[in-house]
């Protein structure tokens, strides 16, 4: 009786994790310390009809589009979520995302609360959700100040705009407030490990326990 374990009938599907907090309160920058180190995910890249920031690149940071090419999208239902933000519109191409996770690989989206609603509705069980909180609300707007990237009238905006998105933190699986940058980043860590060990993510677990029982 053979004692090799018949290891290649599992495979892992991969999930959807998101992260979503208020501008400036940390997570793009703890999804970019997480795609630097963990190479089994990799970063949504959505469309936008925002014009690019200093330093974006089309195709990297996001894939930017007019609006009409944007309505396009969602007529024809290639957009697993869609959201106007600040006067623009973003969304997350629908291809892409299931071809990497019948991969069994994750992918990483950093959006607000309403694109994390629609993904609730269409794929719950690929979705991990985690909120970002600032430790204070002074410390939100020191960041913001910091980054030098708004003018103050949109960074008031921003602020402004703040207390309503972290109304929303109770909607999602895990919250995190991020005050200290490496702890939030080893926490999001952790639920993504965690995640990826569950039982229903484990394609072909059982036919794996049953050939065990059989000897093999």
């Amino acid at each position: 009786m053979s004692s090799d374990l018949p290891f290649n009938l599992i495979r892992r599907r991969g999930l959807m994790m998101v992260l979503s907090s208020p501008s400036g309160a940390g997570k793009t920058t703890i999804s970019r310390r997480l795609l630097d180190t963990d190479h089994e995910i990799s970063l949504s890249i959505s469309v936008t009809t925002r014009p690019p920031r200093k330093g974006e690149v089309d195709g990297r940071d996001y894939k930017f589009i007019d609006t009409t090419e944007f309505n396009l999208l969602v007529n024809r239902d290639q957009l697993l979520e869609h959201a106007k933000v600040f006067g623009n519109y973003y969304g997350t191409p629908r291809l892409p995302v299931e071809e990497t996770l019948g991969e069994g690989r994750d992918v990483l989206f950093d959006i607000d609360w309403q694109g994390t609603q629609q993904l609730a509705e269409k794929a719950r069980e690929d979705l991990v959700s985690i909120f970002i909180l600032p430790p204070s609300w002074f410390e939100l707007e020191r960041r913001l100040m910091s980054r030098a990237q708004d003018d103050p009238s949109e960074i008031n905006r921003r602020m402004a705009k703040a207390a309503d998105e972290m109304s929303h933190w109770a909607e999602y699986d895990y919250v995190i407030v991020n005050r200290d940058l490496d702890q939030s980043v080893q926490a999001v860590r952790s639920i993504l490990l965690s995640e990826r060990l569950k039982r229903r993510r484990q394609v072909g677990l059982s036919e794996f326990v049953t050939g065990l029982k059989a000897g093999h």
